[in-house]
């Protein structure tokens, strides 16, 4: 490592990572008086642009309203509360507003919010360092554990903090922090392989659409009202340079069988990226004073739009745990962040899981293949017409 060693700085809670989970804590802490270093090894021009998911559940509206930290999505996102299913048996609505708890999302796409949160924090005197990786997390079962990080001229700096939040994402490395032998992973590949693509085009149909067809699902998914979100899934293994605009959009159309529900709007395809479809879960997400967040805590699949919901709702409960562990020495919540995330972690893989299923259906001509494609055409006939089926599926489409 070059550069000069910085003496070791004393504050209460590290959050590595400036992704919408160590952005929401660190906003939290800061209101609750807590002295917070939030370090992220990307600029701050990349974290603000990277495009993302924008699907806010109601949970995470409302933590972000009660928190101060909804000007932005309050003022320009849009709800959202009805999805659309296109089969060879034709289209159909589900108002899944008025559904389940009746409860809608909130479209703003999260690059908006990282930069509100941002904001938000600096104007309130938050210390937020990027292009400052994380090199190490060591001393965990410590009173004071260290975090080393290296700034942008490259010096080493060196924080002993009361608590570590890792919120860097899947392959960051708080994760890493983790010793094999204290907590069990589990991992599915789920076998498919979506081109995530945003185009500079308005939406083409009021509601979320999900296209399922012999030659693999397409999507559809208003962004802000000048740019979309589409994918399509791929055989994996492919590249996004396979994919001109001209075969994307030729593509796109016959999925979502625009000859029978009208055209698209083309424009040019800003982004492409490869997304393959797995899903992971660490547990427990804590050891000593590491606590996981977000990514860092379980990767799930983006069938759902949970990512960042997942995220906001633990670090939620980590603030309610580490505030009074540090102001009262009362450590009781603390020792239960596991326990009280996990199990919505897992109900969100389940619905995850489930969707993947529904929107993908089997390749080939085996019995097999035949066989799955008809349940699958069975789970949609049963989407369509159960009422019971469609509250279950609102309340989970939403909810965490």
């Amino acid at each position: 490592m070059s550069g000069t060693a910085v003496p070791a700085e004393s504050t209460e809670v590290v959050i590595a990572g400036a992704g919408p989970a160590g952005l929401v804590l660190g906003n939290l802490l800061l209101a609750a008086g807590v002295r917070c270093i939030i370090v992220e090894r990307q600029s701050r021009a990349h974290v603000e642009e990277r495009a993302r998911a924008g699907f806010l559940a109601a949970n995470t509206v409302r933590v972000l309203t009660e928190n101060g930290l909804a000007d932005g999505l309050l003022k320009d996102g849009q709800q959202h509360d009805t999805c659309a299913f296109r089969t060879d048996a034709g289209e159909f609505l589900l108002n899944y507003g008025s559904l389940g708890r009746g409860e809608a999302h909130t479209v703003y796409p999260q690059q908006h919010l990282v930069r509100d949160l941002v904001a938000e924090f600096l104007a309130r005197g938050g210390d937020l360092r990027f292009e400052t990786p994380v090199t190490g997390i060591t001393g965990l079962t410590t009173d004071r554990p260290e975090v080393t990080a290296q700034s942008p001229d490259g010096a080493a700096i060196r924080l002993r903090p009361r608590f570590v939040a890792g919120c860097d994402g899947r392959h960051g490395i708080a994760r890493t922090a983790v010793p094999a032998e204290a907590a069990r992973r589990y991992r599915r590949d789920h076998g498919v392989t979506w081109l995530a693509l945003l185009a500079a085009a308005p939406q083409s149909m009021a509601a979320v659409a999900y296209a399922v067809h012999e030659d693999g699902f397409a999507g559809h998914m208003a962004r802000t009202p000048d740019i979309t979100r589409y994918y399509l899934q791929v055989p994996r293994g492919e590249s996004p340079a396979d994919w001109p605009d001209t075969r994307v959009w030729a593509e796109l159309a016959h999925r979502m069988r625009a000859d029978r529900h009208g055209p698209l709007h083309e424009g040019p395809i800003l982004e492409r990226r490869i997304v393959d479809m797995n899903s992971d879960v660490l547990d427990p997400i804590q050891y000593g004073r590491l606590f996981l967040v977000g990514d860092a805590a379980g990767l799930i699949s983006p069938a759902a739009a949970k990512g960042a919901n997942l995220a906001v709702m633990a670090a939620e409960i980590l603030a309610e745990g580490l505030v009074p562990a540090l102001r009262s020495g009362d450590e009781q919540r603390l020792t239960r962040y596991s326990a009280d995330c996990l199990p919505r972690i897992w109900r969100a893989q389940e619905f995850s899981h489930w969707m993947i299923d529904l929107l993908h259906g089997p390749a080939g001509t085996g019995d097999d293949a035949v066989f799955l494609r008809a349940l699958q055409q069975a789970r949609l006939e049963s989407l369509r017409t159960s009422r019971r089926h469609q509250d279950h599926f609102a309340e989970n489409y939403v909810g965490i």
